[in-house]
């Protein structure tokens, strides 16, 4: 039988649900050694960590910021199992309000990490809240209602904040000043994916071909995620309609299915380039212009296909609206047009 999770609606989309994050978790690595990818960052950590150790205390508190699949939670749990201590996981949405945060803070124990994803997210009195925490390792409660009410001051033992983020901007600067330490993730690079899929081939029992392994890497969009999780659609298809070898074969055919090209884009990417070239002759358009000429919302076009198209070049955004680049027309297989009509000036 195929995998049971369902992937999401977007095989090439960063972002998880639950069922894709259980599916995760079997393949995250464990330790800094084992971690892929990152060596600046992980390197740095390494120091941060180890010098905490020697010194018997609790390392300075962590922000992870980064594009959206690219190991801000694996590392938040390596960086418990280093310190050989337990993490707490909560989130920003998760907090609505400071006597949230204060239950979980005022249930830490020492040396503990607490991990705090979408922290740019979180509410303005857990924020506040949060300050005094992580500066002082204190919290105050509030016992009562009305004019009765009386804050009691409770001191928390010393723990560890590690903040993700995919949105470091949106940070106010007194949080993001309370951190001793601020790694930004970059994406990987093809062969670094190539790693990745190696190891989780290996992980899940089967036998992944170096060409193979190549040529998800490749249209993984520089995203772990992204590649493990085409990695699992590659078994499936060469379980069902293969022979049960994951090789180069299996791999195009699978994604083809799954309609990934080569540079990692899918329907929805390739249906705002083919509007943006074949209808509006590349430029400028308005993007709810172009959402409208391919059947999607504004937003969708702006958060889910732009960011990529822009960073591969094939996309560019200008005061006029977006505009399509030569290879733009090049990977569609359109001709170019004249230097006199292109729309960049």
């Amino acid at each position: 039988m195929p995998d049971e999770d369902v992937a999401p609606e977007r095989v090439v989309a960063s972002g998880a649900d639950d069922v894709e994050r259980a599916a995760e978790a079997a393949l995250r690595p464990r330790r800094l050694a084992e971690f892929v990818g990152q060596r600046v960052v992980r390197d740095q950590l390494e120091l941060v960590l180890h010098a905490a150790i020697g010194r018997g205390r609790a390392p300075d508190h962590l922000l992870l910021s980064g594009p959206p699949g690219l190991g801000k939670t694996t590392l938040a749990m390596i960086i418990a199992a280093e310190l050989g201590t337990s993490v707490r996981v909560t989130s920003g949405p998760a907090i609505q309000h400071a006597g949230d945060l204060a239950a979980v803070l005022s249930s830490l124990e020492e040396g503990e990490v607490l991990f705090l994803d979408e922290i740019h997210r979180l509410a303005r009195p857990a924020e506040e809240l949060l300050y005094v925490a992580m500066e002082d390792f204190r919290v105050d409660v509030v016992v009562g209602k009305g004019p009765g009410a009386n804050a009691i001051g409770l001191t928390l033992p010393p723990f560890t904040v590690v903040g993700a983020t995919t949105r470091a901007g949106l940070l106010p600067a007194p949080l993001r000043d309370r951190f001793g330490f601020t790694g930004h993730l970059e994406f990987y690079d093809p062969d670094e994916l190539r790693q990745v899929l190696v190891r989780s081939a290996g992980l899940l029992g089967v036998e992944l071909e170096v060409a193979a392994a190549v040529e998800i890497a490749g249209r993984s969009r520089g995203t772990p995620r992204i590649a493990n999780r085409l990695l699992r659609r590659v078994r499936d298809w060469a379980q069902v309609r293969g022979d049960g070898r994951l090789d180069l074969d299996a791999a195009r055919a699978a994604l083809e299915v799954y309609e990934v090209d080569v540079l990692g884009l899918d329907r929805l990417d390739r249906a705002v380039l083919g509007a943006l070239c074949e209808r509006f002759g590349g430029g400028p358009v308005g993007l709810t212009t172009l959402a409208v000429a391919v059947g999607e919302e504004p937003e969708t076009v702006e958060t889910v296909a732009e960011p990529f198209l822009v960073r591969e070049g094939l996309m560019g955004r200008t005061p006029r609206g977006r505009v399509a680049t030569p290879r733009a027309y090049e990977h569609l297989g359109l001709a170019t047009p004249d230097a006199g009509q292109t729309l960049f000036d």
